[in-house]
């Protein structure tokens, strides 16, 4: 049998983002914090998340330019005073575009060097390994948080500090105008854009640095309701539209306060234009915003169907991958719970099978079997090796452990083909049951049966054993039938479900008259009478055991 995983001395080094001890800890030192741990080499990957968050991060924030130099060339074109595009008017905003962008990517890189280090094998301390895991969950709110401060401070400067250091005298509204252009609208396209992006690439990752998926146990970690998330995306594709189509339809209702009527014509049919290529715009936007949403929704949720079904067809040996921390993620861990708490049951059964049949193990766990104790009429069975003594003294202990265990294996098994209990080996003694805890009419029969089964299989294994030149081994066994009081006896920790009344006394003595006589069988007149009358069994002198005042009829089985 394998050695189970050694245990840790702290959550830093379980699951998490460690299940199963994936930052193994080194050599143990008097200070946990300094401990050197390392991730899993074997789940590390070559790549960091430095080209990760730069695309993110580019293809985002272009989006958000475009989506500003659109918006004040199309829909507000007099809050920031652009006629027409000029070179400077370009230069200026891509080298502001690119220092920020610069800026942000740097700053993303310092904050995901950890969890870099971590999926490329360095050791790692056990202060970092935690972070690493808060930090894996945190990625795409930083990612998206640090490039909406860069576009707060970029409507700060084409607000406020461009105006002033070009000399051009702009009013507060037209200066609110412009951050809400750059800021509101490009910026929270931006930050949903790069969230949402980011959140459907980053969840591979989490596979790999929470294998066992137990995200809800970090603490310090925004959970995103599936509600908060679709409200987002709701408000994104609704109310920011209707937003820039009532500041468009308010600009181009004040262009139309002092122009002719031919003016006016065009300004209609540019409003025409542009009012379709920004419900164009806007939809895409909105079916793209949409489809991140439904995705992530029902990408996790397939997941768990998928785990289910494996489930449904008896394999619990699956795991739902759990890739967030919303109300899915928590359905999937519990549902890895669940399965978890179904394989402990099935262990259960598998090792309670090696003890009884599976049809008393299954219905022990059932609950159709009461432990409290009741009288039934059962038949006992005591079996003991004979001479075990002088064989224990002339074989080596090893020796003696592993015949042991092949002896009562092949007897177990033979009460067991019989719908018999085991109820304890003492030494080298077996005691077992028939008709209880399920009750049966022909339990005497069954008990017979199992000790002629008995019989052969020693002999068979004695041939064998004589054939690799060890010494053959003989039992005897006592059998009777009676009234016992069953249910399980014990400790407040430790119960075992055990029998007791005089027919186990007696059963235990008749096992010991086997010597006596020389015979392997042996029943009581109690058991001879439950038994068919075809059965081959010899008549023995009565007999006076200890306990009894009164003799003993037993039978020899041939």
């Amino acid at each position: 049998m394998n050695a189970g995983p050694k245990p840790t001395r702290g959550s830093a080094e379980r699951s998490i983002a460690n299940p199963g001890g994936h930052f193994a800890g080194a050599a143990a030192a008097p200070r946990p914090e300094t401990t050197a741990v390392v991730y899993n080499r074997g789940m590390a990957e070559r790549r960091g998340t430095g080209r990760v968050t730069f695309l993110v991060n580019a293809a985002g924030n272009f989006l958000g330019a475009a989506v500003a130099f659109l918006y004040f060339r199309l829909v507000d074109p007099h809050a920031a005073s652009l006629p027409r595009v000029r070179l400077h008017e370009v230069v200026h905003p891509l080298l502001v575009f690119a220092g920020l962008l610069a800026l942000g990517h740097w700053l993303n890189n310092r904050w995901v060097a950890p969890i870099n280090r971590a999926t490329q094998g360095h050791p790692l301390s056990e202060r970092e390994a935690a972070l690493v895991r808060r930090r894996a969950l945190l990625f795409p709110y930083v990612l998206a948080g640090v490039s909406f401060a860069g576009w707060v401070v970029a409507g700060l400067i084409w607000g406020f500090g461009m105006p002033l250091l070009m000399g051009r005298v702009v009013s507060l509204s037209d200066r609110l105008r412009i951050v809400f252009g750059i800021t509101v609208l490009a910026g929270s396209v931006t930050t949903a854009f790069i969230f949402f992006v980011s959140e459907r690439i980053w969840r591979t990752r989490l596979l790999l640095l929470f294998p066992e998926g137990d995200l809800s146990a970090v603490p310090r970690v925004p959970r995103l309701a599936v509600r908060v998330r679709l409200l987002a995306i709701f408000l994104l594709t609704a109310l920011v539209p209707l937003a820039v189509l009532g500041i468009l339809s308010y600009t181009r209702a004040l262009d139309l306060l002092d122009a002719d009527p031919a003016t006016a014509r065009g300004i209609v049919s540019g409003l025409r234009t542009t009012i379709l290529f920004l419900l164009g715009v806007g939809g895409l936007a909105a079916a793209g915003l949409a489809l991140f949403a439904a995705n992530s929704v029902a990408t996790p949720l397939k997941d768990v169907e998928a785990a289910m079904a494996q489930v449904e067809q008896g394999r619990l040996d699956g795991h739902c991958p759990v890739v967030s921390t919303d109300e899915i993620g928590a359905v999937a861990e519990g549902f890895n719970r669940m399965l978890h708490g179904l394989r402990e049951r099935e262990l259960v059964k598998e090792t309670f099978g090696k003890y009884v049949t599976p049809e008393i193990r299954d219905e022990i766990l059932a609950g159709r079997i009461s432990g409290e104790g009741e009288l039934k009429e059962v038949t006992v069975l005591f079996a003991d090796i004979r001479d075990f003594t002088p064989w224990v003294e002339a074989t080596a202990p090893r020796d003696v452990v592993r015949d042991l265990n092949e002896y009562f294996t092949e007897m177990a098994e033979a009460i067991r083909a019989q719908h018999g209990l085991v109820l304890q080996f003492i030494g080298d003694e077996i005691e077992a049951v028939f008709g209880a805890p399920i009750a049966s009419r022909d339990h005497a029969a069954m008990a017979v049966r199992a000790a002629l089964d008995m019989r052969g299989r020693l002999r068979a294994w004695n041939a064998r054993r004589v054939a690799a030149g060890k010494p053959a081994l003989r039992h005897g066994i006592g059998i009777h039938t009676g009234t016992v009081l069953a249910g399980n006896i014990g400790g407040a920790e430790r119960l075992s479900y055990a029998l007791v009344g005089d027919p186990v006394n007696l059963a235990s003595r008749i096992q010991g008259l086997t010597k006596d006589f020389e015979v392997d069988i042996l029943i009581s007149e109690a058991t001879r009478k439950s038994l068919d009358p075809a059965m081959a069994v010899e008549e023995l002198p009565a007999v006076r055991v200890k306990g009894r005042a009164e003799e003993v009829n037993v039978y020899k089985v041939v």
